[in-house]
């Protein structure tokens, strides 16, 4: 039985306290210049806090590059402070594959996200059960449970400024 065959479950809510500190890790890599060390497949997010006003960090899965322009997921749904802190202020910074580049985040459509989507699922299957089973979801195999998984977390594009 999948997480989807009775009814959408709810995104749960991201890490806070002990349990935050494995995803905030990967932040020091690209502190410490090592960032090219994630490639393409990952980005730093350097974003304002939408109530502190201050610079803030997250480290994200890049589910697609096309160019130039970064496409990530919201794993933890719209409840990650990131996502809402970009809602707020889409002027960002990614930090990526030793690249600095100012950005404008756009969150996707459900349609505009369907192309991303396709493509992560044809090239990346494997990521896709992961990223479930890191956020909380248990899905299977088919095209069908990986495209209702992908269809609860917004998917957002970096696009560089000028």
């Amino acid at each position: 039985m999948n997480a989807f065959q009775d009814s959408t479950p709810s995104i749960p809510p991201p890490p806070t306290g002990l349990r935050a500190i494995p995803w905030r890790i990967p932040i020091w890599f690209y502190r410490m210049r090592l960032g090219w060390l994630f490639g393409h497949r990952a980005l730093m997010l350097t974003h304002t806090g939408r109530i502190s006003g201050k610079l803030r960090q997250a480290v994200l899965e890049v589910i697609h590059f096309n160019n130039a322009i970064h496409y990530v997921a919201s794993g933890f749904g719209e409840k990650s402070d990131w996502f809402r802190n970009i809602k707020e202020n889409p002027e960002v910074t990614i930090h990526t594959a030793g690249n600095v580049i100012p950005a404008i985040a756009k969150i996707l459509s459900k349609e505009e996200a369907s192309e991303v989507i396709s493509y992560y699922i044809e090239n990346h299957p494997n990521a896709i059960k992961n990223l479930a089973k890191l956020v909380g979801y248990k899905i299977g195999d088919s095209r069908e449970e990986h495209l209702e998984f992908l269809r609860q977390i917004p998917v957002i594009a970096f696009n560089p400024k000028g």
